[in-house]
């Protein structure tokens, strides 16, 4: 494989192929996600440095390129073939498009003399990616490959990130020669561009978080996007702010600093990390927003955030600044905006903010307290079936601020959320959470592996969301990637089964399932596969996969009505066996 810091460039005599790798190339791209086809460009991948990552379907393989993308910085790059291949990038593209994640998608088209002639799989691809990507362009011509590449990484990487689609119709992928544009451009990391707020509001931002009486800040996933973990973490300790964050924000600052809250939202019921905090968020008279969609989760359905504040937004995207809370405008980069912000904070008087931090930390302490007590029982639990919240208090034992926790978007999302604290600024947790499918976590675990092989990765999937991609396994063996992954087997859709419970009194005959040993399947495909009924022996099960070469399947059989602490739940289901005392710790 040629050096990746010496890829040769197309020029003049050029395939059509050779045109779009070199490109991708360009860009810095050395892994692409996709099955054979399109064959040609995969063929001639090699020559520029590009390996490719065979998924076993579509939806999976875009969500691998999602996660890619999310940990490494680079834009991610998947292909598929036209007709049902290319319809099941859709719901994985869409995922992107609500999580502002920067994806390429290379789709083969019928050929252009075919158009409209009931060609085979011949489908209307611009009415079918319409609504879920912020890009999508045909190429009409071989000579303007390049062109077109250029425009979509452009797009993907540029402003608020999300994803473009190129249309490629096949004789012009077989076209065997392509006009080089000269283009030099490496557009494949992101932020593409960083964008500063005008300084005039940021002074006003200042100066409204300097004179608040009880100002908050609640960060969200653009912080990660942006890469601005350390100038918010620098923010919250030189100014004295304290900080919150959202389920995609979760790592965005280390959640043992005495200022931190830990993560809000609609779980904020009896065992939630923050529930002991409400306080602070309700008497909050200044709240600064940051990469925060503001959206109905984050914000229990727009009722946690106390409309009487005064609101500040920093947003790369101007049309979500002030979407549902109406706010001081900061329209730009968060990494240079807070860098900025802070710099005029530490022009003006703090002595407010610093003389309120002891009585401050106090206050973030004892809610702290008073939730450890809460949920200990439950994160030493010897019951069977197995609590989650145990299997979260021995994965607790055994993270680093370098590991990379990835959950699927249902229950196990909440458990990670709620009983796993980030160590550092910056420390990653990944979950589908901005379409929120069910089944991502685990081929997001793999892209999230790929992106980065040196770092350890746990992966937190309910039986219900595995089903959707077991066939992912032979793909972590095929390429080697030793990933852990925890099967919370319940034989059960619990959330829908709780949440119909909750909402109409009966849940359907859907939520249920017939027992199914996963780790007997993980064998199957090849790698490990171990089965746990009794809490003491996780902790084992998770030091051997920790320690295997290979990818571990750990199936855990755990209570199926367990549920994490979902504020509208309370009073409603079962009380979940909590310390009785914990309100008055």
């Amino acid at each position: 494989m040629p050096n990746l810091t010496e890829r040769p460039t197309p020029r003049g005599n050029q395939s059509a192929a050779q045109a779009f790798a070199g490109s991708l190339g360009r860009h810095g791209v050395d892994t692409v996600f996709g099955q054979s086809i399109p064959s040609l460009i995969h063929l001639v991948a090699p020559e520029f440095g590009i390996r490719q990552i065979g998924y076993r379907t579509e939806n999976a393989g875009a969500i691998m390129a999602d996660a890619y993308a999310r940990i490494s910085h680079k834009v991610g790059v998947v292909t598929a073939q036209n007709g049902p291949a290319a319809t099941l990038l859709v719901p994985a593209l869409a995922e992107a498009m609500t999580a502002s994640v920067p994806v390429v998608a290379l789709v083969q088209d019928v050929a252009l003399e075919n158009f409209d002639r009931n060609a085979f799989q011949e489908l209307d691809h611009l009415r079918l990616f319409a609504g879920c990507c912020k890009w999508l362009r045909r190429i009409h011509s071989p000579d303007r490959i390049e062109d077109y590449v250029d425009l979509a990484f452009a797009a993907a990487a540029s402003g608020r990130p999300g994803p473009a689609v190129l249309l490629c119709p096949y004789d012009l992928i077989g076209s065997p020669t392509a006009a080089s544009s000269g283009r030099n451009a490496k557009l494949g990391s992101f932020p593409l561009d960083r964008i500063l707020a005008d300084p005039a509001k940021i002074d006003a931002a200042a100066e409204l978080l300097a004179g608040a009486q009880r100002p908050l800040i609640v960060a969200g996933g653009g912080v990660h996007l942006s890469g601005a973990a350390n100038e918010l973490a620098l923010l919250q300790e030189s100014c004295s702010l304290p900080v919150a964050t959202t389920t995609m924000g979760k790592g965005a600052v280390d959640e043992r600093h005495a200022l931190s809250l830990g993560v809000i939202g609609y779980f904020m019921g009896p065992g939630g990390m923050a529930r002991h905090q409400r306080g602070l968020i309700d008497e909050a008279d200044v709240i600064l927003l940051v990469g925060n969609r503001t959206n109905q989760n984050g914000t229990d359905s727009w009722r946690l955030l106390p409309r009487s504040a005064r609101f500040i937004h920093l947003d790369i995207d101007g049309a979500e600044i002030g979407r549902n809370y109406e706010s001081l405008r900061l329209l730009g980069d968060a990494k240079l905006t807070l860098a900025a912000l802070t710099t005029a904070l530490q022009d003006r008087d703090l002595t407010k903010r610093h003389a309120a931090r002891p009585a401050l930390e106090r206050r973030i302490l004892q809610g702290r307290e008073r939730h450890r007590v809460e949920v200990e029982p439950l994160l030493c639990s010897d019951v069977r079936p197995i609590r989650p919240e145990r299997l979260m208090g021995d994965l607790a034992k055994v993270l680093e601020p370098e590991d990379i926790v990835v959950a699927d978007a249902s229950y196990a999302s909440i458990w990670t959320t709620n009983y796993l604290s980030s160590l550092a600024p910056g420390m990653r947790f990944l979950a589908p959470r901005g379409l929120a499918g069910l089944g991502w976590g685990m081929p997001m675990a793999l892209g999230a592996k790929l992106a980065a092989p040196d770092r350890r990765v746990f992966c937190l999937v309910g039986d219900g969301g595995f089903a959707h991609v077991w066939s992912e396994l032979e793909t972590a063996r095929r390429h080697s990637l030793p990933v852990t992954i925890t099967v919370l087997n319940n034989q059960t859709l619990a959330y829908q089964k709780q949440a119909e419970d909750v909402l109409f009194g009966a849940h359907t005959t859907a939520v249920d399932f017939q027992p199914v040993d996963h780790a007997a399947i993980a064998r199957a495909c090849g790698i490990q596969g171990r089965r746990v009924e009794d809490p003491a022996d996780y902790a084992g099960a998770l030091a051997d996969a920790i320690a295997a070469p290979e990818a571990t399947v750990i199936d855990v059989i755990v209570d199926p009505d367990a549920y994490p602490p979902i504020s509208s739940f309370e009073g409603r289901l079962p009380p979940n066996p909590l310390r009785s005392d914990s309100d008055g710790a």
